[in-house]
């Protein structure tokens, strides 16, 4: 009898940190600072990605205009992202919710430099942001926002962008065949 006990409480304890363990794996979907990407891409898709975000980062500073699509007249979010990697051969919708169905859906643990995020509630899209860096304080991001024109920033610590995050997506990858074709 004494031995049943102990079986159903070790089979109970096993149960428990099984469930323990599911949960915390499931909710490594969620981007939590320190880890590096585990995503491996090659030195030259790498490049593509660094030079992406290194020009995006120079249009800093430039106003925002709703629907804008021009350094010379400003940039709206999703506009700005089309902006950016059109001139790399790399082809998006000028909607960032047509965006976020474009590429593949990646984790936010594994986002790189050129993959976009995603950020909504009430069930769409509300903006979307360019990828420059994921480090262990958090989600580097270029993007052209309302109230600040084209700004960097971590994403992971802002008390505005934290809560509306909702996923990532890899628009690069795919297309970087077609960047080096042009490049020849």
């Amino acid at each position: 009898m004494f031995e049943t006990k102990r079986f159903n409480r070790s089979v109970q304890f096993i149960a428990t940190c099984s469930l323990v363990l599911l949960f915390w794996v499931s909710s490594s979907a969620f981007y939590s600072p320190g880890k590096n990407p585990a995503r491996e891409v090659g030195a030259e898709i790498m490049q593509l990605r660094e030079q992406v975000t290194g020009w995006a980062q120079t249009f800093t500073g430039l106003r925002y205009r709703y629907a804008g699509q021009s350094p010379k007249t400003g940039f709206d979010c999703s506009g700005f992202t089309r902006y950016i990697l059109k001139e790399f051969n790399i082809n998006v919708s000028s909607s960032s919710s047509t965006q976020s169905r474009q590429g593949k859906r990646i984790s936010l643990n594994d986002v790189l430099p050129g993959d976009l995020v995603f950020f909504g509630g009430k069930g769409y899209i509300q903006h979307v942001a360019l990828v420059v860096e994921n480090t262990a304080e958090g989600i580097i991001c270029v993007h052209s926002t309302c109230s600040r024109g084209i700004v960097v920033e971590n994403i992971s610590t802002s008390r505005y962008w934290k809560p509306r995050i909702l996923f990532a997506r890899d628009v690069i990858s795919d297309q970087a065949p077609l960047f080096a074709d042009s490049q020849l």
